[in-house]
């Protein structure tokens, strides 16, 4: 795996670490497919849950500007970019929105182009009062990329998502929460712990139904009510078999909390 991700595994959370604090996490090939091994660890390990952070003072600049200023100047031929892009950054972000387990970005700092999708990308968006979150293609003089076409107005509409785009206006964590680009904000003080306590409550959660649960919510956008309606009774078939779903309807009976072990 690149040096520059880091993944650590401890009590059915997964951290993966965006390690390049010098360069603000910038979105650079070695960074692309270090997050993309991070993944793939993470699904063969016992994790539940997904954290994905920043070191340093920021959650990431964005794409690789020393890859643009070589393509600028020719050094790079323009169809190797084009390419080099659509094997990196978008694989990556594909890869994080159909990653199975429930995925949070714990966002401190600046989350910009790419860094703002890869932050969008997870399910659940966590900043602290110091986060900022803009989708700044237009300020480099490029279109959208890194997914921003598909994640960005499912989030806060297609009117809003073409303004962000359009102006290039980087969010405050307050105003990226009215819009609905992240769930909750934390003083800087507390934000570790208020994530980590968010956290724990889904990798404490019943892991089987989640993934379902994820999957069905991601599908349904794209299906009838009626097709919906099967795909749900048809996951809801599946836990009924698990473990989880026994110790809840028993945790239920015995007015206790449950505890599920993710099977």
């Amino acid at each position: 795996m690149s040096d520059a991700v880091l993944v650590d595994i401890e009590d059915g959370v997964a951290t993966i670490t965006l390690d390049e604090p010098d360069r603000r996490n910038a979105f650079s090939l070695d960074m692309s497919a270090g997050l993309r091994d991070a993944l793939d660890e993470v699904e063969e390990s016992d994790a539940r849950c997904v954290v994905v952070e920043g070191a340093g003072e920021a959650f990431s600049a964005g794409g690789d500007v020393e890859l643009m200023s070589q393509t600028a100047t020719g050094a790079v031929p323009l169809d190797e970019s084009v390419r080099t892009l659509e094997k990196t950054t978008s694989e990556t972000m594909a890869r994080v929105v159909a990653f199975p387990l429930p995925t949070v970005a714990k966002v401190d700092g600046p989350a910009v182009g790419a860094g703002a999708n890869l932050a969008i990308a997870c399910d659940v968006q966590l900043a602290s009062e110091d986060a900022a979150i803009g989708f700044v293609f237009r300020e480099v003089g490029l279109a959208v990329d890194a997914g921003t076409s598909y994640l960005l107005p499912r989030v806060v509409g297609t009117n809003v998502a073409k303004e962000l785009v359009f102006t290039g206006e980087v969010l405050g964590a307050e105003r990226a929460h009215e819009l609905g680009l992240v769930n909750h904000v934390y003083d800087a003080d507390e934000f570790d712990a208020e994530v980590a306590a968010f956290v724990e409550r889904i990798a404490s959660g019943p892991t089987v139904a989640l993934r379902h649960s994820k999957r069905l919510i991601d599908e349904g956008l794209r299906r009838t009510v009626d097709e919906a309606m099967v795909a749900e009774a048809t996951a809801q078939g599946l836990c009924f078999d698990t473990d989880d779903h026994a110790e809840g309807v028993t945790a239920f009976v015995e007015s206790r909390e449950p505890e599920f072990e993710g099977s």
